[in-house]
C-alpha cells in the first residue's frame, strides 16, 4: 500500500490499483473519456515525488513527459506518490447562463406564482377533558386532508407542546414535511452528460438565490451516453458506481449551495436530465435504451422522494423528475421546450439543445416534432485536447487577421487561456476557414501561418504554447456542427418544411449565450437564416425544472408537453446519413445553402 498526495491537499492510498482508480475510489474524478483504457489522453497528471510504473504515453509529448507527465490511468505506485492534477480536470464553476432569470419574468409576468410547497402558520386549541382530539388531527381538522411520514408524527408532540400550539407547518402535495419557520427553498437540477448544475430557488418570491456546476463525474467511466450504458450493463458493480458518481456529484452541489445560505433547508427538489442519465440517478438499468427499439423503462417519473435519491435533505422531500419523451429526448429537452415558451406559440419555431446528444424540436402550440443526434461532447470541453467548460480561464471568442496573421481572443475572467470552450471553437474553425488557413475538409495548411505546427505527430494551430487547436480537434468539430446540422435538416425534411418557414431559433446549452451566430452559420451548423431570428435561452433545462418548482401548473405543463411531442428515430433515416456526410464539409458540400 502506498500514499498518494496530491497538490489539492487530499491524502489517499493505493492498494495495487492505478492512480485513476485509487482517485476515483476517494472521490475524486478526472475526465477519462475512453473508461481508463489510455487512448484519449484526458486523464494526464504529473507526478512530482516519488516512483510509478506507466508503459503507455498516448498524447503525452516529449518534453512533457521529461517534466513528469503520465496518464493516470495507465500508472501505478511503486512508492509514496506526490502528483500534480490539473486544475481544469476537476474545477466547479459559477459561470452558468443567467437566462433563466428572464424566462422565469415572462412565465410569471401575468400568473402568480403557485409552488407545490406551501407553509401555513397554525394557532391550535390546546387539548383539554372535553377536548381531547389527537394531535395531527387537531392539524387536519385546519388543514383538510394530509398526510404525515411516521417520522415526523413521532416528533409532532413534542413540537406541539414546545411552541405552545403555534407553529408554521409546511405541506408539499399534500403531506405534512415539515415544522420549522424556514424559508422555502427549492433546487432545481439539471443532469447533463457532461455538465451537472444547481440553482436554489426562493419557492415564496420566484427569486434564483444561487447557482452553481460541476462535471458530471461519470465522465471518468466515458464520454457518452452509450458508453455509459455499455459500462453500466456489462459491469456487475457498473450501475450502482454511476450512480454513486452522479448522486455523489448532485450532494456536493446542494451542500456547497446550502452552504453559502446558512445552511438553508431546501422543501422540494426538480430534476431534468437526458433519459439514461435520468436512468442512471434513479437506479434503473438503461441497457435497453441501447437496443432497438431503444426503449425506457419509464418516461413518466412517479413523485419520488429524497431518501430514494439519497439525496442530503430531509427524507420526506418531494423529488420531481421531468418527463422523458422517447430513448434518446429526455426531460432537459421537456424543460426546453417549457422554458422557451415554443409551445404557446402560433410561429413556427425550432429548438436547438447544442450539447453531447444534439436534441432538436420543431412545432408550434399546435404540434412539436423532435430528434436526437450524436454530436458528440466536444462543445462542452471533452474530446479536444485543450477543451474546458466555459468557465474561468476558458478561450470564448476568437478573431483573425490573415494579411497580418494576426489574432484577437477573448478570455473569460480576463486571464491567461487554460484552455477552449464550445464558442471559442466555433470562432476558431470559422476565422481560420475564412482566412484560408483551413480548408473545406477542415484541414490545416501548413504554410499559411505561422501560428501552425506539429505536435504529437499531427498539425495544430497555436494560441499559447499550453493552448492551441490541432487537427483531430478541428475533425472532431466538424463531426458534431454535421451531425447538428444534418439532424435540423433531416427534421425538416420529415415535417415537409422549408428553413425560410422558420420564425424563432431558440438555442439552448452550455455555452449558447456566449455563440457568434454568424460564424456557427459560416462552418454550416446553423441554419442560414437572418441573425435577428435567433434566440439565446442558456441552460433551458435548468430553467424548465426551476419553473417546475414555482408552479403546479407548469409542472402539468411538462407532462403534457411530453405527451405531445413525436418523436423521430434518425438512426433509420437514410437521409441523415446523405445529410450528414455532406455536411462533413465547410461549410457543406452544397455551399450554396449557406450565400
Amino acid at each position: 500500500m502506498f500514499k498518494i498526495r496530491t497538490n489539492h491537499g487530499e491524502t489517499l492510498y493505493s492498494h495495487g490499483e492505478s492512480i485513476l482508480e485509487s482517485l476515483q475510489n476517494s472521490g475524486i474524478y478526472l475526465q477519462a473519456s475512453c473508461g481508463g483504457k489510455g487512448v484519449c489522453g484526458r486523464c494526464k497528471i504529473r507526478v512530482i515525488e516519488g516512483k510509478i510504473k506507466t508503459e503507455v504515453f498516448f498524447s503525452i509529448t516529449e518534453q512533457e513527459r521529461a517534466k513528469g507527465y503520465v496518464l493516470a490511468c495507465q500508472s501505478y505506485p511503486e512508492s509514496d506518490i506526490f502528483i500534480e492534477i490539473p486544475e481544469k480536470l476537476i474545477t466547479v464553476s459559477e459561470r452558468i447562463s443567467k437566462a433563466y432569470t428572464d424566462i422565469i419574468e415572462k412565465h410569471f409576468k401575468e400568473k402568480q406564482l403557485n409552488p407545490s410547497v406551501k407553509k401555513i402558520h397554525l394557532k391550535l386549541r390546546q387539548p383539554s377533558i372535553e377536548d381531547s382530539q389527537a394531535d395531527f388531527e387537531r392539524i387536519k381538522q385546519v388543514l383538510g386532508k394530509v398526510s404525515i411520514s411516521r417520522r415526523l408524527i413521532t416528533e409532532l408532540p413534542e413540537i406541539l407542546r414546545n411552541k405552545k400550539w403555534q407553529t408554521a407547518v409546511t405541506v408539499a402535495d399534500g403531506e405534512v414535511i415539515d415544522f420549522t419557520d424556514s424559508i422555502l427553498y427549492g433546487a432545481a437540477i439539471d443532469i447533463g452528460t457532461t455538465t451537472i448544475a444547481c440553482a436554489l430557488v426562493d419557492l415564496e418570491n420566484g427569486r434564483i438565490a444561487g447557482t452553481t456546476t460541476c462535471y458530471n463525474s461519470q465522465i471518468a467511466y466515458g464520454d457518452d451516453v452509450i458508453t455509459r450504458i455499455i459500462y453500466a450493463s456489462e459491469n456487475p458493480e457498473g450501475l450502482k458506481i454511476l450512480r454513486k458518481c452522479v448522486v455523489d456529484d448532485v450532494n456536493a452541489l446542494i451542500n456547497a449551495i446550502s452552504k453559502r445560505h446558512k445552511n438553508c433547508k431546501i422543501f422540494y427538489f426538480s430534476l431534468a436530465g437526458n433519459t439514461t442519465m435520468m436512468h442512471i440517478f434513479w437506479g434503473i438499468n438503461p441497457e435497453y435504451i441501447r437496443h432497438e427499439p431503444y426503449t425506457p423503462a419509464i418516461n413518466h417519473y412517479p413523485l419520488w422522494k429524497a431518501s430514494d435519491a439519497e439525496l442530503l435533505s430531509e427524507p420526506e422531500i418531494p423529488v420531481y423528475t421531468l418527463p422523458s419523451v422517447a430513448g434518446y429526448v429526455g426531460g432537459d429537452i421537456v424543460g426546453g421546450v417549457l422554458a422557451s415558451g415554443m409551445y404557446m406559440n402560433d410561429e413556427l419555431s425550432l429548438f436547438i439543445d447544442i450539447g453531447t446528444n444534439g436534441e432538436i424540436v420543431i412545432g408550434n402550440r399546435e404540434w412539436l416534432v423532435t430528434a436526437s443526434t450524436s454530436a458528440g461532447p466536444c462543445f462542452e470541453g471533452s474530446g479536444i485536447k485543450c477543451g474546458m467548460r466555459a468557465t474561468a480561464g476558458a478561450l470564448e471568442a476568437f478573431s483573425y487577421n490573415a494579411e497580418t496573421d494576426k489574432f484577437e481572443i477573448k478570455v473569460i475572467g480576463e486571464t491567461k487561456p487554460a484552455g477552449i470552450c464550445g464558442s471559442g471553437m466555433i470562432d476558431i474553425v470559422s476565422e481560420l476557414f475564412s482566412s484560408g488557413v483551413i480548408d473545406r475538409k477542415g484541414k490545416l495548411l501548413m504554410e499559411s501561418s505561422r501560428w501552425i505546427k506539429t505536435i504529437d505527430y499531427e498539425t495544430a494551430f497555436f494560441i499559447t504554447e499550453n493552448c492551441y487547436i490541432c487537427q483531430s480537434d478541428i475533425d472532431n468539430i466538424i463531426r458534431a456542427k454535421a451531425a447538428i446540422y444534418a439532424g435540423i435538416s433531416t427534421l425538416l425534411n420529415e415535417v415537409g418544411i422549408k428553413e425560410k418557414d422558420i420564425k424563432k431559433v431558440y438555442i439552448a446549452g452550455g455555452f449558447g449565450e456566449f455563440l457568434n451566430v454568424k460564424k456557427a452559420i459560416r462552418i454550416g451548423m446553423l441554419p442560414n437564416l437572418l441573425e435577428d431570428k435567433f434566440s439565446f435561452i442558456g441552460n433551458a433545462s435548468l430553467s424548465g425544472a426551476v419553473l417546475t418548482l414555482l408552479s403546479t401548473e407548469l409542472r402539468e405543463e411538462a407532462e403534457s408537453i411530453a405527451d405531445r411531442m413525436t418523436y423521430i428515430d434518425l438512426s433509420r433515416s437514410k437521409m441523415f446519413m446523405d445529410e450528414y456526410v455532406s455536411a462533413l464539409f465547410l461549410p457543406h458540400t452544397d455551399s450554396e445553402r449557406f450565400e
